[in-house]
């Protein structure tokens, strides 16, 4: 059906954010593993057709169905604060097919030292991209902040994961299939606030329910960075601790035995599976663009907007990032 362009507003959400079930579906629709491989040249078309449609201009004829999809893309390829096209491994849409590649592996290697630490590697030097991909692009981070970020965090889920490895050379082998997801939950937490961390020291942008900007908080930043901190914890935590449970018992089974070279594909697969669905939902948990009471903020930045707005303002909005 033909679209009325001049009532049509592409950047409201087709569903609402303010529910997790809304926030589900959107996010089930940009995380779609699918857009990871759409040509850069549909990517580019999607973004034209956007920026079109936003400036009142979309060609004749065109449809819903088709604004729509082409929305899906441009916000599962480009960034919400800048518009820049973000790369692609970085993007939540390679969450599901980089992802479990690596957790699949991180999983099924955790016997040795040097499997144990080129696999941690691998994965922090994944999330460590992720993270810089999905910032909120409105605080700059310099390369040599980068590059401690990722030595610390690639340092602490080593020193966890080898550590624990070693710890658990008695303990029953279930214990040392869990010290993977120990090693990735504890290099979260540095990882995420290392990478964002000009948004700690000098505070992210708040803004009004119009985007008019009031300053920057640092208590804003620290509530959206302790959210994706938890969102990504929560989206590889029943993968890494359900498949372990489960691989534990098939390996059990006199045919799994024969076909140990399967197992590593297996896990991979159905790290895939797990994925698949808590990508969406870990991303749901929490609203992207976040609230916070004024009252809440800073004294000076508080007392700033009350002083300026009275109580017009009463609660102050930013992107969290993912």
């Amino acid at each position: 059906m033909e679209v009325n362009i001049s009532k049509f507003n592409i950047d409201a959400p087709r569903w609402d954010q303010s529910t997790f079930v809304g926030r589900l579906k959107h996010f089930f629709n940009i995380t779609d593993p699918r857009t990871a491989i759409v040509s850069e040249q549909e990517l580019d078309r999607a973004k034209m057709l956007v920026e079109a449609c936003r400036a009142g201009s979309a060609p004749p004829g065109t449809s819903i169905e088709q604004l729509h999809y082409a929305k899906k893309l441009y916000d599962s390829a480009f960034h919400p604060d800048t518009g820049d096209k973000m790369n692609l491994i970085g993007r939540m849409s390679f969450q599901v097919p980089g992802g479990m590649a690596i957790t699949g592996c991180m999983l099924q290697f955790y016997r040795t030292v040097p499997a144990v630490v080129f696999w941690q590697w691998v994965n922090q030097s994944f999330n460590a991209l992720v993270n810089y991909t999905n910032r909120n692009a409105a605080s700059p981070i310099t390369p040599s902040q980068i590059g401690v970020a990722y030595v610390t965090a690639t340092s602490t889920a080593l020193a966890t994961a080898v550590g624990l490895n070693l710890y658990t050379k008695k303990a029953p082998p279930l214990i040392a299939r869990w010290v993977p997801f120990v090693a990735v939950a504890a290099a979260n937490c540095v990882n995420i606030p290392m990478m964002r961390q000009q948004e700690i020291l000098n505070g992210i942008a708040v803004t009004d329910e119009n985007e008019n900007k009031l300053g920057n908080s640092k208590k804003a930043a620290a509530k959206g960075i302790s959210q994706v901190v938890i969102s990504r914890i929560a989206m590889a935590a029943p993968g890494m601790i359900l498949l372990p449970i489960l691989m534990e018992r098939l390996e059990s089974y006199p045919f799994m035995k024969k076909i140990r070279f399967l197992h590593a594909p297996l896990q991979v697969i159905l790290a895939g599976g797990f994925l698949l669905f808590m990508v969406p939902v870990a991303c749901s948990l929490f609203p992207q663009r976040c609230s916070m009471a004024v009252n809440s903020l800073e004294p000076e930045l508080r007392d700033s907007i009350v002083n300026k707005y009275g109580d017009k303002v009463r609660y102050v909005y930013f992107n969290k990032g993912l």
